[in-house]
């Protein structure tokens, strides 16, 4: 063949092949569309409430004197991976005392989208953590061979209530798991509790059991998506724990957890790094990400929001720096509750406002997921053996059967009910620190704003996109989602 009619062969070839490549999705246009306003507002009984159905209209430079959220949906970012919570051991102890009745109602609340808020991301644990009655292993003391592994423990009450909330959900939910401690042999203090670290004699073991715990549950059809390397690697706990330095868990990563994983037939299970507070995230990404052999087998990092609250105060910009130092890793928010549980403050709209504002601060840095902790305590903050009571957005009565619900779960709510999975995130920005803003535009074409104001007054402000806008009044206190 001729080199010219080679070049036209190859040219052809190539209209043909771009002919069926998916066209590039249409840009996000406001016309003829409808904006759904629901609220959340403290003092009212608005709870996820349809409040308003408004237009768009066309648009003007805004005064210095409004408050205004602008959406520009042609700047997208990160792509959506879900929003959930853990089943714990405490839960699902909690969820097998209630009636069927409430076992329903509990999880279509959870996982149901449109009888509830429609969670699609699940955290557990590997062996117990101290949401558990008490502390126990999968192995017996000393095996290190595993030969006694079994995951009887967890088919009592766990694995059943796991089941359950994957059916609800409609089939499936992002998996994803998390050990609090090795077995006691394994460790320098012979203690699950306390810290200690992993000796480095029990490496290979260990590795080995992260596979095995993977496979008993992919057995009882539990899909595994990742698996973080230690819940809180760097604190000292009374309850199970485990330390490892950043260097630690690099070497962890990549000469034993990575290699076994990927030996075991199990090398598309992520593995997430840190799974601990926002403070030291840069440090542990630095010295994990710089290391190509670690880095090519860590999907991203996770953390959690328990190093420092005062009001509203948290470390955000930490998860930026990272997002933008290691824009190809993901970023999940693997943790958080309000702790020291009192149950005069079920309803304080505090414990609200706070995941309101660091779901907003996290998917605004670049987060991609956002994973509550305990999905149902009792009304003690419970069980938990080494007496470190919580909230969570739903508590059980025992006495009573009934279930509590927060405000907590409420504002969650305001995400995941109206966030899709593979939403793309786009800018929003806010012109008043009164009001919070984040973006989501979903794959179905629709585009849904969380607005969020803390202040003690309503507010009245402009959505504005492009030369459009609406105007809106959202309460004191209140959280909105705008649909349109």
């Amino acid at each position: 063949m001729k080199k010219n009619s080679f070049k036209i062969l190859c040219f052809l070839f190539s209209l043909a092949a771009f002919a069926q490549q998916p066209k590039t999705k249409k840009e996000f246009t406001t016309n003829g569309k409808k904006i759904t306003v629901y609220t959340t507002a403290e003092n009212s009984n608005l709870r996820i409430t349809s409040t308003d159905n408004l237009t768009f209209s066309a648009a003007k430079q805004p005064l210095e004197i409004e408050t205004s959220v602008f959406v520009e949906p042609s700047k997208r970012f990160q792509t959506f991976m879900g929003i959930g919570g853990a089943i714990t051991d405490a839960s699902a102890e909690i969820f097998a005392k209630l009636s069927k009745e409430k076992q329903t109602e509990f999880l279509n609340a959870y996982y149901d989208k449109n009888k509830g808020i429609g969670y699609s991301l699940l955290r557990t644990t590997i062996q117990s953590s101290d949401f558990s009655s008490g502390s126990y292993s999968y192995i017996e003391e000393g095996d290190k061979d595993l030969k006694t592994f079994s995951i009887d423990h967890d088919r009592q009450y766990r694995i059943p209530l796991i089941k359950q909330a994957i059916q609800t959900a409609g089939g499936k939910l992002l998996t994803y798991v998390a050990p609090w401690s090795p077995n006691a042999f394994m460790k320098s203090n012979k203690n699950v509790l306390k810290g200690g670290t992993l000796l480095p004699e029990y490496y290979q073991t260990w590795a080995n059991f992260y596979a095995k715990f993977i496979k008993a549950y992919e057995k009882e059809g539990i899909p595994i998506w990742g698996t973080s390397t230690q819940n809180e690697p760097m604190a000292v706990q009374t309850w199970e724990s485990c330390i490892y330095t950043a260097e630690a868990e690099r070497d962890f990563i990549k000469n034993f957890l990575g290699p076994t994983l990927k030996k075991e037939k199990l090398g598309d299970v992520k593995i997430i790094a840190w799974d601990h507070n926002r403070d030291l995230m840069n440090y542990r990404a630095n010295v994990i990400y710089s290391d190509p052999e670690a880095s090519k087998y860590v999907w991203g990092m996770g953390f959690h929001w328990y190093e420092n609250w005062s009001g509203g105060a948290s470390m955000f910009d930490n998860v930026a720096k990272v997002n933008e130092a290691y824009p190809d890793k993901g970023l999940l928010f693997t943790e958080g509750c309000v702790e020291k549980f009192d149950a005069k403050k079920y309803q304080f709209w505090g414990n609200g406002e706070r995941y309101g504002i660091s779901m907003i601060n996290d998917f605004n840095n670049g987060t991609a997921g956002w994973t509550d902790w305990n999905i149902l305590l009792d009304q003690n903050g419970g069980p938990n053996h080494v007496g470190n009571f919580c909230f969570s957005p739903i508590h059980a009565d025992t006495t009573t059967g009934e279930l509590i619900y927060t405000p907590s779960y409420y504002y969650i709510g305001h995400f995941s009910k109206f966030i899709h999975l593979n939403a793309v995130r786009v800018s929003s920005a806010v012109s008043r620190s009164a009001l919070l803003s984040t973006s989501f535009l979903n794959a179905d074409g629709t585009m849904a704003t969380i607005v969020m104001n803390q202040t003690d007054k309503e507010v009245t402000y402009n959505l504005i996109i492009a030369a459009e806008k609406t105007v809106v009044k959202i309460p004191a206190h209140a959280i909105q989602t705008l649909v349109y």
